[in-house]
């Protein structure tokens, strides 16, 4: 287990929360014993970090923020709220900020039919490489945090190690329901955020988890990352294969270092990445690579694919796969302006001028026919 993530930690219910400061309902903004604010100055509060503009208040009409208190954070958002900060001895001024969050499990339920898996393990939230099209930038939403943020701050899952091995023990199954009861339920290691991000070298949540499962058998576990940092863990890997089906995925995306630092800002190279798939089948470990996400127009060019999965088979890979881009709203807002910024996409063609075809229009009034007398009777003009 890593030393840094002693048992001893506090819990997540020994943490308090800043109380919320709640205003006195008032016909005045400010109290008797404090000067009258000016017109249009700012009022600061605590809870939930917001700032409010108090525009000329008046006797009869007070600010509707001071009538009432922001609602309480509940859940992750809570525990994100209240996380203390993680020590670092990193001291570049590009660093993210890092967060000891206390959580209650570490393997978590997939219910979705969409991925071939049971469970999954993420034992960081936020990642660092900061890839333009992550999808996973929602799951910084469920703390009340900006899916801009998903790279600036990064959360580490505390007591990981101790945390798994009740979980294992409490939930997981060896006969999982989708193989007819025949195989092991599958974990699926770094779905949503990169198990070997630079995170991983100061706080070990990583490691953690893999000592606790190279202590089980039979097991059907999968890893997927974009760092050659894995090759670290290359001991515990082959342990870990020796008792249980394991399979490592290293996601390479394009074969361009340009390209790469452009979409994958703080993710190794990609030849490192390449260099590290042989590394791990010389181990003797089952290894493939993941060209996903294809972005259109961006790495779906003539051949390069292709070159891809041949570079991929040449470093020893045994599979390869990839999937096109896919999009969650908080994705959306990161990616469009850095596609219309980096590549110049800047409309769409079914958006342009259309022509308009003028049309005769109907118009209906009442004309008196002959020999019909006063009644008139209605009838349909065409104006042009």
């Amino acid at each position: 287990m890593s030393p840094v993530l002693p048992l001893t930690t506090p819990r997540f219910n020994t943490l308090r929360r800043r109380p919320v400061r709640r205003h006195a309902v008032s016909f005045l903004p400010f109290s008797p014993e404090q000067p009258m604010p000016e017109a249009g100055s700012l009022a600061r509060e605590n809870a939930g970090g917001l700032r409010r503009s108090l525009e000329s208040p008046t006797a009869d009409c007070p600010p509707p923020e001071l009538q009432t208190a922001p609602e309480p954070l509940v859940g992750i958002a809570r525990l994100a709220a209240c996380s203390p900060s993680a020590e670092t001895k990193r001291k570049s001024s590009e660093k993210p900020e890092y967060f000891l969050l206390p959580v209650k499990s570490i393997l978590n339920r997939c219910e979705s039919a969409r991925v071939p898996f049971e469970w999954t393990i993420n034992p960081y939230r936020g990642c660092e490489f900061g890839c333009k099209y992550c999808y996973a930038r929602y799951t910084h939403e469920y703390m009340e945090i900006d899916g801009g943020e998903f790279e600036k701050k990064i959360y580490v899952k505390q007591d990981a190690g101790a945390l798994l091995a009740r979980d294992v023990a409490r939930k997981y199954s060896y006969e999982s329901k989708a193989s007819g009861y025949t195989q092991a339920e599958h974990i699926a290691i770094g779905t949503a955020t990169d198990p070997y991000q630079p995170a991983e070298r100061e706080y070990g949540v990583t490691r953690a988890c893999l000592e606790e499962l190279a202590k089980r058998e039979g097991l059907s576990v999968s890893i997927i990352t974009k760092s050659n940092q894995i090759v670290r863990d290359i001991d515990i890997l082959k342990v870990i294969a020796g008792k249980s089906a394991l399979a490592i995925n290293i996601t390479v995306t394009t074969l361009k270092p340009r390209l790469a630092r452009l979409l994958e800002p703080r993710a190794p190279r990609p030849d490192l990445r390449l260099a590290a798939v042989k590394e791990l089948r010389e181990a003797g470990l089952q290894v493939g690579v993941s060209a996903s996400p294809l972005l259109p127009g961006i790495t779906d060019g003539e051949g390069e694919l292709e070159g891809v999965a041949a570079a991929a088979k040449e470093a020893g890979a045994q599979w390869f796969f990839s999937g096109v881009l896919f999009l969650m709203p908080a994705s959306a807002r990161q990616f469009l302006p850095f596609v219309k910024e980096k590549f110049g996409f800047a409309a769409r063609p079914w958006e342009g001028d259309r022509p308009v075809v003028k049309r005769a229009q109907l118009s209906l009034a009442w004309e008196a026919e002959p020999g019909s007398g006063d009644s008139g009777q209605m009838r349909s003009c065409a104006a042009g």
